[in-house]
């Protein structure tokens, strides 16, 4: 195995655990109730405050550490992780284990953005979407695989042995990573200027709110999967696992099928078909709440749209708006997270008022009204969609954060920034479509078409305050 190989598998290898650290209250909150003596909706909190705090964290630490070189960065919270987890297993209540989870994810949170990014770092323009496939195939198993073993051992071995086998596992991708990453690998600072340009267009918030509404309501009932088994069906924990199994295997099918089916049908059939299928797994779940059969198929059915209508999402944001593609995927992420937090929130509320089968049918909702957007969104106009190949989006997205900064940095703030933005945009677009590839030729042509649009509409302003009515005095 070459160091360059190495190097990915240490990124997907701490992509796996910290999924596994994100995951790991999911797999086992029977047993961490009756461990801490709380009740399961004060332990769905571990879940709903944690994705809070990941929605947040992405952005934070990558605008605070876009300086400081990615081996270290990323070794040093996979250490953080280690120790958390470590410190968890001999937490001596409810309390401090939410402290220590809640700190350890301010960080860890971060990590998987910061690994694709490290990803496209070492390796060459051509490989750098199947390197950061890679890299993302560790959170895949974390879900495939990770879940269904933590559900099978956590009732042997219990909670706290279980934190601290992720967390030894914590540090063997430390020590990978610490071994396999070269030194001296650092990203571009993150420019806020362009998600506000994100903020300003309505096309793209509709989207975002799909995925937070479809976060939502998956996580209402996701996070309570072994309880509601458990409570309605009476599952045992190997029964649980299977059920864990098979949501876990029939997402890794659902994304190979999608990465295919969008070749075909394009990002909005795919992204309908996907939805149906959570739409289609929930109902199951809803309507077969009691009976172990229904609700397992149920979350098979789930599993083969869960990551395909999120990677959709993703497709669908970059030919949206490929000059806004950097900050659109991130923010995407944020809303994922958020959502989350949202619906394991609800799914807390819900289950601690004892409402098991009420859970199934909000969830089910909230993903019907996901899709009801996505039809909306069937024909709406993708302003500066384009066939551009992958490096062509980095290109324009890159260009566009480069004029953006430096408009903001050299000119008067404009009155309407969104007619700019879009502007902007589209001017980047037409030159790319005309063959342009080069990244300063298009930066200084585009901030060249950034002043006299600002001094125009400036001056147009100026004039319409001056102007005297017909008639006036």
């Amino acid at each position: 195995m070459s160091r360059r190989h190495f190097s990915i598998a240490a990124l997907a290898l701490g992509n796996l655990v910290i999924g596994l650290g994100i995951l790991l209250p999911t797999g086992m909150m029977a047993q961490l109730s009756s461990g801490l003596d709380v009740s399961i909706g004060a332990t769905g909190l571990l879940i709903s405050l944690g994705a809070g705090v990941v929605c947040v964290s992405p952005p934070l630490v990558a605008s605070i550490t876009s300086r400081v070189d990615r081996r270290l960065l990323l070794s040093l919270i996979l250490l953080w992780l280690a120790l958390a987890h470590m410190a968890s297993a001999f937490a001596p209540n409810y309390s401090t284990l939410l402290i220590l989870r809640l700190t350890m994810l301010v960080f860890a949170g971060a990590f998987t953005p910061l690994a694709a990014g490290t990803a496209a770092l070492l390796v060459n323009e051509d490989k750098q979407a199947s390197a950061i496939a890679s890299v993302l195939l560790g959170w895949a198993l974390a879900i495939a695989a990770g879940l269904p073993l933590i559900s099978v051992i956590a009732p042997q071995i219990g909670w706290r042995a279980t934190y601290g086998l992720v967390g030894i596992l914590a540090v063997m991708g430390f020590l990978a990573l610490l071994v396999g990453l070269p030194r001296g690998l650092r990203s571009r600072p993150v420019i806020f200027a362009t998600w506000l340009a994100v903020g300003r267009s309505r096309p793209l918030l509709l989207l975002l709110l799909i995925t937070c509404l479809l976060a939502a309501g998956q996580l209402v009932v996701i996070a309570f999967v072994g309880p509601l088994l458990s409570d309605l069906t009476g599952a045992t924990p190997r029964g649980i696992a299977v059920v864990f199994l098979l949501f876990g295997v029939m997402t890794l099918i659902g994304n190979v099928c999608a990465s295919q089916l969008v070749l075909r049908w394009g990002a909005f059939g795919t992204s309908a078909v996907s939805i149906v299928c959570i739409v289609a797994g929930a109902a199951l779940w809803a309507t077969g709440a009691g009976i172990y059969p229904l609700m397992a198929a149920g979350a098979a059915v789930w599993g083969l749209g869960f990551a395909a209508a999120t990677a959709m999402q993703q497709v669908r944001l970059i030919a949206a708006a490929p000059v806004l593609a950097t900050a659109s995927v991130a923010i995407n992420n944020t809303v994922l997270y958020l959502g989350q937090a949202i619906g394991s929130g609800i799914g807390s509320l819900l289950f601690a008022r004892e409402k098991l089968n009420a859970m199934g049918f909000v969830g089910l909702a909230l993903v019907t009204l996901a899709f009801g957007l996505v039809w909306l969104t069937r024909s709406a106009p993708e302003l500066f969609a384009a066939r551009f190949d992958p490096e062509t989006v980095r290109l324009l997205a890159r260009v566009f954060d480069q004029v953006l900064e430096r408009y903001l940095i050299n000119d008067p703030p404009a009155k309407d920034q969104m007619v700019l933005h879009t502007e902007l945009a589209r001017f980047i677009v037409a030159a790319a479509r005309s063959g342009e590839r080069n990244e300063d030729r298009l930066a200084n042509e585009g901030y060249m078409k950034l002043r006299s649009l600002g001094v125009s509409g400036r001056i147009a302003a100026g004039t319409g305050r001056g102007r005297r009515p017909a008639g006036g005095r």
